[in-house]
């Protein structure tokens, strides 16, 4: 039997409400099925299940408000996605098993916190010191009368402002800025979109992240969370996109496996998850699952880009507006298109050293388009 509840789509995330089931009692289910739609300050989301078997209970009603880690459906028969069988209930007076750090559990026991009752942000879903704090705090300011806030504006602003704050508070950051010129990969893709539809053409936002990704092959250590007091770095770049919402407010789902696509492909997700996004209809994992975040504001005209991090996150590369500047090179005075790239790190997982020339790495991978 497992316990499928509310799960945390964020650090700032205390509660969400129940907006639709999409399966009822009885009904089979499978992993990575999308059975829920939750609502968030952030807006709606479709939540996948996280376990295989056959829906036995639906314990919350729909419209109802929640904490998180709330149980929300009983899941009888429930596998987990690498077979393993899920949480079983032990003996009365025992205390659920679930998978947690060592630390965590010596934590929760301290602060009489239910591990059950916790979603890990560790990989595989594993249950982090960080996530039993987290969950302690909200116990001690979430009730079930919490009222949610008619202003969809601030709402997102309040989980904003909860996030940043807790980025500001517990990460060490650093910022190192570039400038690199973009020359060669506007020529190259002028001469791509040429032999493209125009509905197919590359904007140069894809070669930056393209870049950032393919850069990240020598620099792992960028891509990854922090977590239970050490870096947990990810074979897998889920790349986090932040994207201006129209009713106001930023979110930042993750384009995932970004490392297994090409330019095409990548286009072509970054454009669903944009659509998706401001359609209110991304799913819980694109939510959670983001290793490091892009962050491109040139459209509104800004030159440099000095982010914050997105906790567990421990990087986040900003670009700034492409724009024709004054270059030296070789004694010789010019002007060339150049774009300002920004790195904020957590100096914790990484030095200055190391994001210079994960910077560099960056760099140049633009100088060479075609390879990308």
């Amino acid at each position: 039997m497992g316990d499928f509840c509310m799960p945390s789509l964020g650090a700032d995330m205390k509660q969400g409400t129940l907006i639709t089931w999409l399966v009822e009692p009885g009904e089979r289910v499978e992993y990575g099925q999308v059975i829920a739609e939750i609502e968030t300050d952030k807006g709606l989301f479709e939540i996948e299940a996280f376990e295989t078997g056959t829906v036995s209970k639906l314990l919350v009603e729909e419209q109802q408000q929640v904490p998180v880690g709330t149980v929300l459906a009983v899941i009888d028969g429930a596998e987990s996605a690498v077979g393993a069988p899920a949480a079983e209930k032990t003996a009365p007076g025992e205390q659920t098993w679930v998978r947690a750090s060592p630390s965590a559990r010596v934590l929760a026991k301290e602060l009489g916190a239910d591990l059950s009752a916790i979603t890990g942000s560790g990989p595989g879903g594993v249950i982090t010191r960080g996530d039993v704090e987290l969950a302690a705090s909200r116990q001690q300011t979430v009730t079930d009368t919490t009222p949610a806030t008619s202003d969809y504006a601030a709402g997102m602003r309040k989980a904003i402002a909860a996030a940043m704050s807790l980025s500001n508070r517990e990460i060490p950051h650093y910022y190192l800025e570039c400038s690199i010129d973009m020359s060669r990969a506007l020529h190259w893709l002028e001469i791509a979109n040429r032999q493209r539809p125009i509905q197919q053409r590359l904007l140069p936002v894809v070669l930056l992240a393209r870049a950032l990704v393919k850069a990240l092959d020598t620099f792992p250590d960028f891509n990854g969370f922090w977590t239970d007091g050490g870096f947990q770095p990810q074979k897998a770049v889920h790349l986090g996109f932040a994207i201006s919402l129209r009713p106001g407010g930023l979110i930042a789902p993750a384009l995932r496996h970004a490392e297994s696509k090409d330019l095409s492909t990548l286009r072509e997700g970054l454009h669903d998850l944009i659509t998706r996004a401001r359609a209110g209809k991304l799913r819980g994992s694109e939510m959670t699952d983001a290793s490091i975040t892009l962050t491109s504001l040139g459209d509104l005209g800004v030159t440099t880009v000095h982010g914050v991090i997105y906790p567990p996150q421990v990087a986040l590369v900003g670009f700034g507006r492409i724009s024709e500047r004054p270059w030296a090179e070789g004694g010789m005075l010019g002007v060339r298109s150049q774009v300002t790239a920004t790195l904020a790190a957590d100096h914790r997982a990484s030095d200055g050293h190391r994001g210079g020339q994960f910077l560099d790495a960056i760099n140049r991978q633009l100088q060479k388009p075609d390879e990308l």
